[in-house]
């Protein structure tokens, strides 16, 4: 299975070690992993000019980052959406990300995803995890995991142990 990881943080800390986490474990059961570090890109919200869906026939209009992000996006089986929590959403690199997906609509392969989360504290994730939720409905495609990681769990053995053994069980 080929998975397209989106990593939502600028940062190489907390969600990168979760990330890492889920990267290990599914290369271990023998699932090809590519990891793209979206919070480090230049990715630009959708403009909502429906180019993508007239001339452009599926493209975006814009010419940024994304253009590396969309072909591991459209040959994922599965889609794993990673990001810090920044005032009770997800980051606003991978929102962006998100956003531009519509380009395509809804992916043609992407049959499964998990969503990874750090925070500083605990109980702010509603808004990122609603996200989530809704973008799978709309999708079709099947939750394998929601991941959390609060203060001192950020990077903790057995947190990260616990976002490895789902990858691997893929």
């Amino acid at each position: 299975m080929k998975i397209a990881i989106l990593n939502g943080s600028p940062r190489a800390k907390n969600t990168a070690a979760m990330v890492n986490a889920f990267a290990e474990g599914a290369k271990e059961a023998g699932h090809e992993v590519e990891i793209l570090h979206v919070g480090k890109m230049n990715i630009g919200g959708c403009k909502a000019c429906e180019y993508c869906h007239g001339k452009g026939a599926g493209t975006c209009i814009q010419k940024d980052d994304m253009e590396k992000v969309m072909p591991a996006y459209k040959e994922a089986d599965m889609v794993v959406f990673a990001s810090p929590i920044y005032y009770f959403g997800m980051s606003a690199q991978l929102a962006a990300a998100i956003q531009r997906v519509y380009a395509i609509g809804k992916p043609a392969k992407a049959a499964k995803a998990a969503l990874l989360l750090s925070s500083g504290s605990p109980n702010v994730y509603d808004s990122a995890i609603a996200a989530y939720k809704n973008m799978r409905a709309y999708m079709g495609n099947e939750n394998k995991g929601i991941f959390t990681a609060a203060g001192e769990e950020n990077g903790s053995d057995a947190k990260l142990a616990e976002i490895r053994a789902c990858a691997k069980a893929l």
